[in-house]
């Protein structure tokens, strides 16, 4: 098993901070700062290099972070088999999941719930963050598994179609947009509320309106938000357009708060994928997540 010390180590590596790793360890900062010496004094080297408010991983410190990470996986394949052979081993288990902001909000917290109700000793992390960011975050082995929507797929991941998802143009219900019909050579004449880059939501939205010739910059953007709850409450507020997923939006398309404005011959879907790093594949615990995460969803549509 990896030490505490390792462990520790591992925590400030990943988040280049003392602070953080103390919030997310319970742990205080002086025993943090007290673990991090033991291990430089073991190897005879600094481990980090100090930068007034922040810290960067030296050349030792990142040789370790990186072995660590291929130790932590290892201990892990090696608890799944284990487990297989004897089902009564049951060690404490972590699995950290990254989801973009529709998946965080309107999908997981059910799936979770049945989950945990199955498997009651892991200790699950949900990232929230929008696709780019997740992506990221599982390049830089900060999560086990990601869901996100359609982005530029990169070639280090692979990626498992999970669910498609409607974005509907709306308006508020007090808005003058409410009853009429579009086309989509009215945009660029029409102020709207966008997601902030890196969204899947607006890649969406951007790719099909390129196809048509009108390029999001083309349009008059009023404000660009950052999350679907943001982005929501906004529209509520104002009377301009915005585009959001229909998950999201059912409970005030039900109640007449927003409207939907339909825009002749735009249809916007987006699917969801699993995303994983290569060579992480067979990870057990990851798989038997997705699995169960597709068919609770299934169940529930």
């Amino acid at each position: 098993m990896l030490s505490s010390r390792h462990l520790i180590f591992m925590e400030v590596a990943r988040l280049l901070s003392f602070t953080k790793a103390s919030q997310t360890l319970f742990i205080s900062q002086s025993a943090i700062s007290k673990h991090i010496k033991s291990l430089e004094y073991f190897y005879k080297t600094g481990l980090f290099e100090r930068h007034g408010n922040h810290i960067s991983l030296t050349k030792t410190g990142q040789a370790l972070y990186d072995k660590l990470l291929e130790a932590s996986q290892l201990q892990e394949s090696l608890h799944q088999e284990i487990q297989q052979l004897n089902e009564t081993f049951r060690p404490p288990t972590k699995l950290a999941i990254g989801a973009s902001t529709t998946i965080s909000l309107y999908v997981l917290p059910s799936v979770l719930s049945a989950y945990l109700r199955q498997y009651p000793n892991l200790q699950i992390n949900v990232l929230n963050r929008n696709s780019n960011n997740i992506q990221n975050a599982l390049l830089a082995h900060e999560i086990d598994v990601g869901i996100v929507e359609g982005l530029t797929q990169v070639n280090t991941l692979t990626y498992t179609p999970f669910m498609t998802d409607d974005v509907l143009a709306v308006c508020s219900g007090k808005s003058p947009l409410r009853g009429r019909a579009l086309v989509v050579a009215d945009l660029p004449t029409i102020p709207v509320a966008l997601r902030e880059n890196g969204s899947g939501t607006l890649a969406v939205i951007d790719d099909e309106l390129d196809k048509r010739g009108i390029p999001v910059a083309s349009l008059p953007v009023l404000i660009r938000l950052g999350g679907t709850e943001a982005l929501k409450n906004f529209v509520l507020a104002d009377t301009c357009l915005a585009f959001l997923p229909k998950r999201a939006i059912l409970k005030e398309l039900a109640a007449g708060e927003l409207v939907e404005v339909p825009i002749q011959d735009l249809t916007l879907q987006r699917t969801f994928y699993f995303i994983q790093r290569k060579g992480t594949e067979s990870n057990q615990l990851v798989n038997t997540f997705i699995q169960f995460t597709k068919r609770h969803y299934s169940n529930r549509e």
